[in-house]
């Protein structure tokens, strides 16, 4: 992880994974960070009534030497946010500096959730695909269309997969699925009812759950067995749900892409016979 940039991403990521105390520092660092950069680790703490050490345990634990280090990744954070690429659209922006803002924010949020990803998680997350029965993927709203491609994807490989948009389908299938299945679960906030209906009937039948997430600490993360993230901003015109699917897609791509290579002839005799069949809908 590139910690000169990305402090409030690291943050962000962690939370879930951070104590009361961890808590209550990173709080203030989301809230603060532009003044944060001033404060010296005493001032912290006396703020937030806690120990010197405990502020310098938790840049620790987010990824820096110290809290001076982590000072500089913030400032650089702060004041200087990447050529102000995730500045507001406004009303009295043109249709191409709108369309410039847009462009520069997607491949904000792609380089953010590229910066999160840890190794080791994708790796686990390839290897479930790689040795599940079935893959059943699930999403609801915009994240539906999300599962929807990833079923479109998947299918070229070979592997059992599958998608339903109609949340009663949905849950029907998770109510089929076994133990030796996977089930992916896409949702940026990790706490929509219909997924979170989907993920206890999956528990109950011991079903292995992948999640898709936008947030590291939501209900669905805790009953999942793999947990990937992704990182978006929103602005007043601009719902976070609009770059998350650019980051959910980019995960679904970089999943299928490993799976591919893994299964070497198994995934090109199956991309060919796809291949072979679509081109029957072409003149």
């Amino acid at each position: 992880m590139n910690n000169t940039q990305h402090c409030l991403v690291s943050i962000r990521n962690n939370y879930g994974h951070f104590s009361d105390k961890e808590r209550l520092i990173a709080d203030f660092i989301l809230k603060y960070p532009d003044k944060v950069i001033h404060y010296t680790i005493n001032q912290i703490s006396e703020k937030l009534s806690i120990a010197d050490s405990t502020v310098f345990r938790f840049c620790k634990r987010i990824g820096f030497k110290g809290f001076q280090s982590m000072k500089i990744a913030l400032a650089a954070e702060v004041v200087a946010p990447i050529d102000n690429i995730n500045e507001k659209i406004e009303e009295k922006d043109s249709i191409g500096v709108i369309s410039e803002k847009i462009f520069r924010s997607n491949i904000k949020t792609i380089e953010d959730t590229l910066q999160i990803q840890d190794e080791n998680l994708i790796i686990k997350a390839v290897n479930a695909i790689m040795k599940a029965d079935r893959v059943h993927f699930f999403g609801s709203g915009g994240s539906a269309i999300v599962a929807l491609d990833a079923y479109h994807k998947f299918i070229r490989s070979g592997i059992n997969a599958n998608a339903d948009l109609d949340s009663h389908l949905q849950i029907m299938s998770a109510s089929q699925m076994k133990d030796k299945d996977l089930a992916v679960l896409i949702s940026l906030s990790g706490s929509t009812k219909d997924l979170l209906d989907i993920s206890q009937v999956l528990k109950n039948n011991k079903v292995p759950i992948l999640a898709i997430t936008n947030f590291a600490k939501s209900y669905l993360t805790e009953r999942a067995d793999i947990a990937l993230y992704t990182v978006a901003d929103e602005t007043d015109f601009r719902l976070e749900v609009l770059s998350s699917r650019i980051a959910q897609l980019s995960i679904i791509d970089a999943l299928y892409t490993n799976v591919m290579i893994l299964r070497k002839e198994l995934g090109r005799c199956a991309l060919q016979k796809m291949r072979e069949s679509v081109s029957l809908k072409h003149l």
